[in-house]
């Protein structure tokens, strides 16, 4: 019975080591080890017993002598010789429950019937020999089967306790599992499954840091939306996002905004990258090239979509921001609406860098300076380059 358990609980998988130390080491209780050791000395017994007054009865049956059907010494030392596998069988059976009456009495009641049959032959004294044998052989099962329920009541407790801890351990994974879906709206799912399983939530607390910031939109779109279908303009959205969604994951980028044709990806939180603006601009070229996959249908129908894309790097306040249930992790600052105004000013293709982002990647890109432009919103003008690709390196 333990055995079962044990093959049960193992089936828990990571719990099976916590089930193994509630239930403890195993004992062997059940099938063909115990049992036949405790009717051993049932049936050792009653061979004794079946010796020693067999005679007696056949002798009475047939009407002839004793001796002339066993041998006296014969027939005691098969008595004590069956009686001391019974003991034995006590001893085996006190291995295993613990108690130790059984196998005293046993030992007693064989001490008896050998004094009686070699010292001083009483009928009495051998009948008491067989009452404390018998009494013993059913006292060990009694104590053999008391054991066996505490043991089985132990472990059904050690379960139940068990099953409280993996019923705490499933609700537990539960809310892990959905703080793990919520951040994965915003966060590369390798970024997501590190935050949970590290417990590093603290940091999507509130801070400021440096990040290169990436906005893109879809330009035609507004246009193309009143000329087409809203089933093939959400065909359209879905093609766009799966993109951006999968660059963004290969990129490692946290995606801080996406409504309709608009995203804003930025890098460099919450897991820290060493050149973040080379890893936006590397986004960026990589979501230019792919676009024109998802342009190429629409200019067959007569229809212009492109993409335009601006890149801007510097200080951002950064955290959680909505409400229970709902809730965006995204950057706050400067730096994100000169990004946001660097998408609105691209033209279709084109990828817009901020005078501060190109500095951080200069000599690894090609790109043309355009000036400085005034930016809505934004109180002072910005140096704009025109990013047309990177740099290729010596293989």
């Amino acid at each position: 019975m333990a055995e079962d358990q044990r093959r049960q609980v193992a089936a828990l998988g990571p719990a099976g080591g916590e089930a193994q130390a509630v239930l403890g080491p195993p004992r062997q209780y059940a099938g063909k080890i115990v049992l036949p050791a405790g009717a051993a000395a049932f049936l050792a017994a009653l061979g004794s017993l079946t010796v020693c007054y067999g005679s007696i009865v056949m002798t009475s049956l047939l009407g002839v002598q004793k001796e002339q059907l066993f041998n006296p010494h014969v027939q005691a030392v098969l008595m004590w010789g069956l009686a001391l596998v019974a003991v034995f069988a006590l001893w085996r059976d006190r291995r295993r429950h613990g108690g130790t009456i059984p196998l005293a009495l046993g030992i007693a009641a064989l001490a008896i019937l050998v004094g009686t049959l070699y010292l001083s032959y009483d009928g009495r004294v051998e009948s008491l020999a067989y009452v404390l044998l018998t009494i013993a052989a059913l006292l060990n099962w009694v104590t053999f089967l008391g054991a066996l329920n505490r043991t089985v009541r132990d472990q059904a407790q050690a379960i139940d306790r068990l099953n409280r801890s993996l019923a705490s351990r499933v609700e537990s994974q539960g809310q892990e599992i959905g703080r793990l879906a919520r951040l994965k709206q915003f966060l590369a799912p390798q970024v997501a499954e590190l935050v949970v399983s590290e417990g590093k939530e603290a940091l999507l607390a509130t801070h400021r840091r440096y990040v290169a910031c990436l906005f893109c939109d879809i330009r035609g779109f507004t246009a193309l939306s009143e000329e087409i279908e809203p089933e093939e303009l959400i065909a359209l959205l879905e093609d766009y996002h799966a993109m951006l969604g999968g660059l963004v994951e290969d990129h490692g980028g946290t995606i801080g905004f996406l409504a309709g044709d608009g995203a804003m990806v930025f890098f460099n939180d919450p897991v820290p990258c060493e050149e973040p603006v080379l890893d936006a601009v590397k986004l960026a070229c990589d979501l230019r090239r792919a676009f024109d996959a998802i342009r190429e249908p629409w200019a067959r129908r007569g229809e212009t979509i492109g993409l335009g894309i601006g890149i801007a790097s510097g200080f951002a306040t950064l955290g959680l921001v909505g409400f229970k249930g709902r809730s965006d992790y995204t950057a706050i600052g400067n730096v994100v609406n000169v990004a946001a105004r660097l998408c609105d000013t691209a033209a279709e293709g084109q990828i817009l860098l901020s005078q501060r982002a190109h500095a951080d990647v200069e000599g690894q890109v090609k790109a043309e300076a355009m000036g400085s432009f005034d930016l809505k919103g934004v109180r002072k003008p910005v140096g704009v380059y025109d990013l047309r690709g990177l740099v290729e390196t010596p293989a």
